[in-house]
C-alpha cells in the first residue's frame, strides 16, 4: 500500500514541498528511507515507531520504504516524523488518505507521542499559501509564527491522538486564531536614551544615522558610554512594517531561535563576540545557516572593539554592507541570505586603552592612532557613513540628576523624516536614505555652487574618496529630512562631512 502527504523542507530561508511517500508491502520487516536524508532524518524510524506504539497503535512488521522527493535535494531535520507516523496510520486504516491531501504536514515526534517544535514554520506556511493548500498542521508551540500568514488554516496540535481527531472528524478541530497585536508585542523593558549622561553630539549623530539608516562608528576611551549608546539605538528606530516583520521573522524561525514568541516585534539587534568565525558572522555551514549579518536584518549589528575582530571577517563584512544580502555557496547548492542591517561599530582610540581617560592621562597621538586604525581596512571604514568620537563623561553629568532627552522624542523626529524618505522613494524598494543608488543620489541629493566647493575642499583637503562623497550627499540628505527641508544647504553639508572622522587619519 501507497500512502502519500505533504511535507517541507528549508533551502536557506526558503521552503520548498517534500512529497512523503510511504509503501509498506509484505516482507522481511525493514525500515528504508531515501530521498538524500541525513542521520536525523534517518532516525525518524525510532521516534516514528516509539510514538506509535506509546500512543496505542500497532506498528505493522512489514517491509517500510519511505521516499522523500524530489530526491536530488538533500532533507535534514525531524519535522518529517508526522508525515511518515500518517502512513503507517493510513496502512492500518485508522486515518483517511484523502483527507490529508490538502494539508501540509510538519512536526518532530517525541517518544510518547507528543510534536515538538521545528524550525521554519513560518516559511512552510507561506509555500502552503502560494501553492494552494488549504491549511497546515503544525506542533502546538509552532502555531503562532504560522498564524502570520493570512488566508491560511493553521492547526497547531499537542500530538499525534489529536493529529488523527483532526482528520478522522473533519471540523471538531478548528483552526488557531490569533490577532497581530497578540502576535506582535513589543517588549516594554528596552532600554531608553534618557539613561545616557552628556554625550549630546554623539546622541545627535546616532540621531542622523537612525533616521537615514547610516553606518557608525563610535570611537573613545573605556567607559565613555559607547556599548551603552549603541544597545539604545533600537529603541529610537521605527517600528517595523508588517512585511519587514515577516521577513525578520521567517530569518529567525529558519534558525530556531523563535523560541515562544509568534513574531519578532523588535526590530533586531546582535552582538557577536570579536572572536566570532566567519560562517558565524556571514553564515555558512555544509547546510548554509543565516549568521549574524542576517539575524540583524532590519535592524542593528553592533561590533564592539572592532579591530580586535580578525582581519579576514571583517573583510567578508563589505558584500552585505554594500548589497543587503549575502551569498553563501556550496558545491551543491547556493543560498541568498538577506542582510540589510545597520552597522554600529565601536573601538578604542589607540591600542592602549588607558589612554584618553581624561586630563590626568596622555592623550594618543596620531602615530598611535593609526597603528591601530590600521587594523581596519581602508574600504571598510569607507562604507562608514559616520565616525564620530565619543569623549569621556565629565563629573558633571555623571552627578547630574537631570535626565536626558527620552528615546521616544528622538524616535518621534526619526519617523518624521523616515516618512519623508518613504513618500520619496515611493514606488522603489528603497526605505531609506543609506540605501539609495547612484540614480537616486543624483536625483535627490541635489547641491548648490557653494555646497560643490565644500565638497571639493573635502576632497583635496581631507582624502575623500569617491564613496565618501556619494555618502555624505547622503547623510546629509538625512540632517535635511531630520530639519523638514527639502533643499541640502552647506550647513547640512557642513554637518555630514564633520562625521568623516577616521579620513582624518588615513
Amino acid at each position: 500500500m501507497l500512502f502519500k502527504s505533504s511535507s517541507s523542507a528549508l533551502t536557506g530561508i526558503e521552503a520548498y514541498v517534500v512529497e512523503v511517500e510511504v509503501d509498506i508491502s509484505a516482507g522481511l520487516p525493514n525500515f528504508i528511507i531515501v530521498g538524500l536524508p541525513d542521520a536525523s532524518v534517518r532516525e525518524s524510524k525510532e521516534r516514528v515507531k516509539a510514538a506509535l506504539k506509546n500512543c496505542g497503535y500497532e506498528f505493522p512488521a512489514r517491509k517500510v520504504i519511505i521516499n522523500l522527493a524530489p530526491a536530488d535535494r538533500r532533507k535534514e531535520g525531524p519535522a518529517f516524523d508526522l508525515s511518515i507516523a500518517l502512513g503507517h496510520l493510513a496502512y492500518l486504516g485508522i486515518v483517511p488518505e484523502e483527507s490529508s491531501r490538502d494539508f501540509l504536514f510538519l512536526g518532530e515526534l517525541a517518544l510518547d507521542g507528543r510534536l515538538k517544535p521545528i524550525k521554519g514554520s513560518l516559511s512552510a506556511a507561506l509555500l502552503a499559501r502560494k501553492k494552494g493548500f488549504k491549511g497546515i498542521v503544525v506542533p502546538k508551540a509552532n502555531e503562532k509564527e504560522a498564524a502570520l500568514v493570512a488566508g491560511l488554516d493553521v492547526f497547531g496540535l499537542e500530538n499525534l491522538v489529536r493529529v488523527v481527531e483532526f482528520l478522522t472528524a473533519p471540523g471538531k478541530i478548528t483552526p488557531c486564531r490569533y490577532s497581530l497585536a497578540d502576535l506582535l508585542v513589543r517588549p516594554a523593558d528596552e532600554p531608553d536614551f534618557c539613561d545616557v549622561k552628556g554625550q549630546h553630539h554623539v546622541k545627535r549623530a546616532l540621531e542622523v544615522a537612525a533616521a537615514g539608516s547610516h553606518n557608525v562608528l563610535l570611537v573613545g576611551p573605556p567607559g565613555a558610554g559607547k556599548t551603552m549608546l549603541a544597545r539604545r539605538i533600537p529603541s529610537i528606530l521605527p517600528d517595523m512594517s508588517f512585511e519587514e516583520t515577516i521577513e525578520v521573522t521567517q530569518i529567525y524561525s529558519a534558525a530556531g531561535l523563535l523560541k515562544d514568541r509568534g513574531a519578532v516585534a523588535r526590530r533586531p539587534f546582535r552582538s557577536p563576540h570579536h572572536t566570532v568565525t566567519d560562517a558565524g558572522l556571514i553564515g555558512g555551514g555544509v547546510v548554509p545557516r543565516p549568521g549574524e549579518v542576517s539575524l540583524a536584518h532590519h535592524g542593528v549589528l553592533f561590533l564592539d572593539e572592532l579591530p580586535e575582530f580578525r582581519r579576514k571577517v571583517l573583510e567578508d563584512l563589505r558584500q552585505p554592507v554594500e548589497d543587503g544580502r549575502i551569498t553563501v555557496s556550496r558545491v551543491s547548492m547556493s543560498v541568498t541570505f538577506p542582510s540589510s542591517f545597520m552597522l554600529v561599530a565601536a573601538m578604542n582610540p589607540c591600542e592602549d586603552a588607558f589612554r584618553g581617560l581624561g586630563p590626568v592621562r596622555e592623550d594618543c597621538t596620531d602615530s598611535q592612532r593609526i597603528r591601530y586604525y590600521s587594523k581596519i581596512s581602508g574600504p571598510l571604514l569607507d562604507r562608514i557613513d559616520i565616525q564620530v568620537e565619543v569623549p569621556g563623561v565629565k563629573f558633571q553629568d555623571i552627578v547630574s540628576k537631570a535626565e536626558g532627552e527620552s528615546s521616544a522624542a528622538i524616535r518621534s523626529r526619526i519617523i518624521r523624516a523616515r516618512q519623508r524618505q518613504l513618500e520619496r522613494f515611493a514606488g522603489r524598494r528603497i526605505y531609506a536614505n543609506a540605501q539609495m543608488g547612484p540614480k537616486e543620489t543624483k536625483a535627490f541629493c541635489r547641491i548648490g555652487r557653494e555646497g560643490e566647493r565644500l565638497l571639493e575642499a573635502a576632497v583635496n583637503k581631507l582624502g575623500f574618496s569617491a564613496r565618501a562623497y556619494d555618502r555624505s550627499l547622503k547623510v546629509a540628505r538625512t540632517i535635511a529630512d531630520l530639519a523638514g527641508e527639502e533643499e541640502i544647504s552647506t550647513a547640512h553639508l557642513s554637518e555630514a562631512i564633520q562625521y568623516r572622522l577616521m579620513d582624518r587619519y588615513y
